[in-house]
């Protein structure tokens, strides 16, 4: 069996998984993409994907801003384009951006040509409005092929995963869960992915305050990730 083979199989029983911690085997077997920033300190890196989102990802940069908290928006380059005053928040507010191609693209349904045409796409709209040199790329889904991970690499991108997603997207779990799946997981440099989407607003609301406020009560600060 060919490596390449094998590392998409393994990655393929990843992605079907519901697990909220990422398990420290598949980190192993992709030490190449960032899954956790190493660190003795007391930070975690909350990112959010697929905005921006008219009105939730204001209330996002709202929350944030009273805890002064920082963070990693891997952003959709359609929604750049659609909503250019919301990504100029984002950039304003001195949070990091990351590509997360520009249609929202799952790359082991995608050619990979189309896949990093996509990403360039999203990158134009990106660089258009901020002026900051940016290397970070979220696959959504968590969904890439390895020809596709090499060529993204090649051209200088950081492929940032996660230590815990919350499912905050997932219409089928409690917001308490939401929020369990976050605290009860949480160690030094934890990646957290959350959504400012529409489909996320639900548990989101309810989760991003209370994960910030025992976070800092803990003695957490919220650091983005460059």
């Amino acid at each position: 069996m060919k490596l390449s083979f094998c590392t998409f199989f393994i990655a393929y029983i990843y992605n079907m998984s519901v697990w909220v911690k990422s398990k420290k085997w598949m980190k192993l077997m992709f030490p190449k993409y960032v899954w956790k920033i190493k660190t003795n300190e007391k930070k975690i890196y909350l990112t959010f994907d697929d905005g921006p989102t008219p009105e939730i990802t204001n209330w996002v940069l709202k929350q944030l801003k009273i805890f002064n908290a920082k963070a990693t928006f891997f952003c959709i380059g359609n929604n750049i384009q659609k909503y250019p005053t919301v990504f100029n928040g984002i950039i304003n507010e001195k949070h990091s951006v990351g590509n997360h191609t520009f249609n929202h693209l799952n790359g082991w349904k995608t050619d990979s040509k189309k896949y990093i045409e996509n990403t360039i796409l999203c990158q134009s709209e990106i660089n258009n409005l901020n002026s900051e040199n940016n290397t970070l790329f979220r696959p959504p889904y968590g969904k890439i092929k390895p020809s596709q991970s090499r060529k993204l690499r090649k051209m200088g991108y950081k492929i940032i995963m996660w230590d815990i997603i919350s499912f905050d997207f997932d219409s089928t779990i409690s917001k308490e869960k939401c929020l369990e799946n976050v605290l009860k997981n949480i160690e030094n440099g934890s990646i957290v992915v959350f959504h400012d989407s529409q489909k996320a607003w639900k548990n989101l609301e309810y989760v991003l305050p209370k994960t910030l406020d025992y976070l800092k009560e803990k003695g957490f600060s919220f650091e983005k990730i460059d």
